[in-house]
């Protein structure tokens, strides 16, 4: 699909992530303001609250733009997600006759404030990355073992706490918890001292579906809204003595990052890809009717406190072994019902060379193999103050499909409301 032509002129720049192709949803607020319903469009923002209050937008017999987050519009499901985009499309094509109704609603994204832009019913995060799940396999078991007996048969994933679901530019803290390393007789509670952060991408549930009733890939492809960055914060330390024999929890539980627009699935349909080659094959309901991975460049930058940034890690989306639709259609199979808003976590997003991991885990190879930012400065985990920013892209060959930055400072450890010794 070529660039589509907008009146809005910095739309048409080809290096602009919010051409008329792409059109993400997210919620902000105009110098403290009431949050409103927004999409993103050159370097504007699109009121699309006050443009259903106007009359101007209907997609439903009841408003659904009339609160801080899309999961009403997500409710409707595709045929009204399709009905959107083409309004809009009617609104701010080059040469549209309604430029004059539209324009009074259009506020810059220099001078507004993004929000959460859906609300977080549940989250659930995978292990879904070959190169990932090797990497981290052969540290702890060897490159032989690397792998659990059932990764290659089915997308491993863990629920995990939708309240701390935070939006870009969102400060966090070193958590707390027990850590107990090789040489330590007993467990001790004290702030994380291997905070790490994960690079992913997050699919966001439209449409639901019903308790007791699976749903296809097919049919878990359709009802994927969009897509965001996601940095799911890890506490390795506290994880590596918590996680037996039940998994991650208070290692995960601190903070998950998420870029403020969703990206719907329409504006990254282009950009499909096979997954890669999977040996041996799936289970028949795993199969996939089409493409279902991205093409979607992804890097990671570290800014220390005081320091220049540096990006430390590039890497694709396509590189995922289950895509969300197969993550999806697998979360339904025990009869579970997806919700509007649900959260579905890619897993670490690697690939095959240093420079391509997703974490600082992998990167810094456990802490053996220092990552050099320069000047003498190194990480081998992430330090108190230090910024972390996600970053993503599509691309063709005159536009652009940008999220936005996924971004976070790990602020130091507040003490406990009770004596540390």
């Amino acid at each position: 699909m070529p660039l589509l032509s907008s009146w809005i002129e910095a739309a048409n720049d080809p290096a602009c992530p919010f051409p008329l192709n792409n059109l993400p949803c997210g919620v902000f607020s105009v110098a403290g303001g009431p949050r409103h319903c927004g999409v993103a469009i050159g370097d504007q923002v699109l009121d699309v609250t006050a443009m259903e209050r106007a009359g101007l937008i209907s997609l439903a017999d009841r408003a659904v733009l009339d609160r801080p987050e899309w999961n009403a519009v997500m409710a409707l499901g595709p045929a009204a997600w399709t009905r959107l985009r083409n309004l809009l499309f009617g609104f701010l094509r080059a040469g549209s006759d309604l430029h004059s109704s539209v324009s009074r609603y259009l506020h810059p994204l220099s001078a507004v404030e993004l929000h959460l832009p859906f609300s977080v019913t549940e989250f659930t995060d995978f292990y879904a990355s070959h190169h990932h799940a090797q990497n981290v396999g052969t540290m702890f078991r060897g490159a032989e073992n690397a792998l659990p007996p059932n990764w290659r048969h089915l997308p491993i994933g863990y629920n995990g706490r939708a309240s701390s679901v935070v939006v870009s530019g969102t400060d966090l803290h070193r958590p707390w918890g027990q850590l107990k390393g090789p040489n330590d007789a007993a467990p001790r509670f004290a702030p994380c001292e291997r905070f790490d952060f994960e690079l992913e991408m997050g699919a966001v549930v439209g449409t639901p579906s019903r308790l007791g009733r699976p749903v296809t890939v097919a049919q878990a492809d359709a009802m994927i809204f969009g897509y965001v960055l996601l940095n799911d914060w890890s506490a390795r330390d506290i994880q590596a003595w918590e996680y037996q024999p039940l998994g991650p929890f208070q290692a995960k539980a601190t903070a998950t990052t998420i870029s403020p627009w969703i990206v719907t699935r329409a504006a990254l349909d282009p950009f499909r890809v096979a997954a890669p080659e999977r040996e041996p094959e799936l289970l028949p309901y795993l199969h996939e009717p089409g493409p279902m991975n991205y093409d979607i460049e992804l890097e990671v930058e570290l800014t220390p406190q005081g320091g220049a940034p540096v990006v430390i890690t590039r890497t694709n989306y396509r590189e995922m072994y289950y895509s969300a639709a197969q993550q999806l259609a697998h979360h339904t199979t025990a009869g579970a019902p997806m919700r509007p808003g649900d959260l579905l976590g890619s897993g670490t997003v690697s690939g095959p060379e240093r420079d391509n991991r997703g974490s600082l885990l992998e990167l810094a190879w456990g802490g053996k193999e220092p990552l050099d930012l320069g000047g003498g400065v190194t990480r081998s985990f992430l330090e108190d103050n230090d910024r972390l920013t996600l970053r993503g892209w599509a691309r063709a060959e005159d536009y652009t499909i940008g999220f936005g930055e996924c971004s976070g400072i790990l602020r130091p450890a507040i003490a406990p409301p009770w004596p540390v010794d």
